[in-house]
């Protein structure tokens, strides 16, 4: 049994900190169906399209179901409520203030399934002096104090991550809120809304300013590359617990006259250890010095090599999924690994088109008929994509 098994969910978000929450649900065993509006989720274009369908989207809501509506259109906010009734979850990431505008924000949901819980991410929270702003994952990077921390310490210009870190972070942290929020409601009957935070998540997630905020400096700012034998290799600690393993175990003298300035002693001891690195016949003969010295290392791989490493294909990491064009496409695989419980995608697992699912969800969620659907469609509140694969 999967552990969320007969959980439904409304995943009325887009991009990524929300869709990710969903996928994440969906591949615990929720019954996820995506809300999307008739132009679509923005990343629909982003990466290789196979048979309409782009790696982006294909990765955040692979295994989710589709239904298409128009909220603009008189109607289209009341079915969403009609839907919100027979669901245990909704996850959005609309600007503050835009749910209210349709009538779907938490208050009003609640009075029609008070066992509802309700997850909005935003990034300056649904409420306070910047709760209006537009908020990206780059943003939040810089208000959040990490891209100056990094370039302070590496002496380098301020550039943006390039992973969007504080979608990701705001994500977990959701769904680890909601899954709280889930328990309570089963034991109260009583749902409830979870205004998370972008800033709040990037913040509670960084150890870095965890000790800034009490006046100290971090010991250690990522890891320290060298030029090694066989390639760049990383290794993990500051620099003096570096030093103080390859000298105490293979005798590195620091060549430095009594007296000299840090600056000076540090530049003389990088010098000797990237020496020392490139000094050994083979790179499998450097990784033995280093395990003997007790050092963490890691080399610097491309995105392939560490799916196909060891470990990833041991763990399983990605999986060939369905396609949809008479072929096979890789999608990362959740990482939860219980012992009794089953998690994850199937191969036969596909990226939804819009409105894909709008007469089963209607039917199995709301009880619709095949008139009321069509009534539905014809009034342009329901949408569907048909997309037909081209032969080569």
């Amino acid at each position: 049994m999967r552990p969320l098994a007969g959980i439904k969910v409304l995943d009325m978000s887009r991009v990524l900190a929300g869709p990710f929450a969903g996928r994440i649900l969906s591949d615990l065993g929720a019954e996820v169906v995506k809300l999307e509006p008739p132009e679509g989720d923005v990343t629909r274009s982003w990466g290789t399209v196979r048979a309409g369908l782009a790696g982006y989207y294909t990765q955040q809501n692979v295994g989710k179901r589709n239904v298409c509506i128009d909220l603009r259109l008189e109607g289209g906010a009341e079915l969403v409520k009609e839907l919100a009734k027979t669901a245990d979850v909704l996850v959005e990431n609309f600007r503050p203030g835009v749910m209210k505008k349709y009538g779907l924000d938490y208050e009003a949901l609640e009075k029609l399934n008070p066992k509802l819980v309700m997850l909005s991410i935003s990034g300056f929270g649904q409420e306070g002096p910047e709760s209006g702003r537009a908020a990206y994952a780059p943003i939040l990077h810089g208000e959040s104090g990490w891209l100056q921390r990094v370039s302070a310490w590496n002496d380098q210009p301020i550039i943006d991550l390039n992973l969007s870190a504080a979608d990701t972070n705001a994500s977990l942290h959701g769904t680890i809120g909601l899954l709280a929020a889930l328990r309570v409601a089963e034991a109260t009957g009583q749902g409830q809304h979870i205004d998370m935070c972008m800033l709040d998540a990037f913040l509670a997630t960084d150890d870095a300013s965890h000790v800034g905020l009490d006046g100290g400096k971090y010991a250690a700012a990522g890891g320290l590359v060298w030029e090694a034998v066989g390639g760049p290799i990383l290794t993990a600690g500051d620099f003096r617990w570096v030093w103080k393993r390859l000298s105490e175990v293979h005798g590195l003298e620091d060549p430095s006259p009594p007296g000299a300035e840090v600056q000076a002693k540090r530049l003389a001891r990088t010098t000797i250890i990237q020496e020392f690195l490139c000094s050994f016949a083979s790179r499998e003969e450097m990784l033995v010095a280093l395990d003997k010295s007790n050092l963490a290392w890691g080399h610097i791989k491309t995105t392939n090599e560490a799916y196909d490493s060891p470990t990833s294909v041991y763990r399983a990491n990605s999986i060939e999924i369905d396609a949809r064009d008479g072929g096979k496409r890789k999608v990362s695989q959740t990482p939860y690994k219980f012992s009794q419980s089953k998690s994850g995608l199937e191969d036969d697992a596909v990226a939804p088109y819009r409105g894909e699912h709008n007469q089963t969800v209607l039917a199995e969620w709301l009880g619709a008929g095949e008139q009321e659907i069509r009534a539905l469609s014809s009034s342009g509140i329901l949408l569907s994509e048909d997309y037909v694969v081209e032969e080569n």
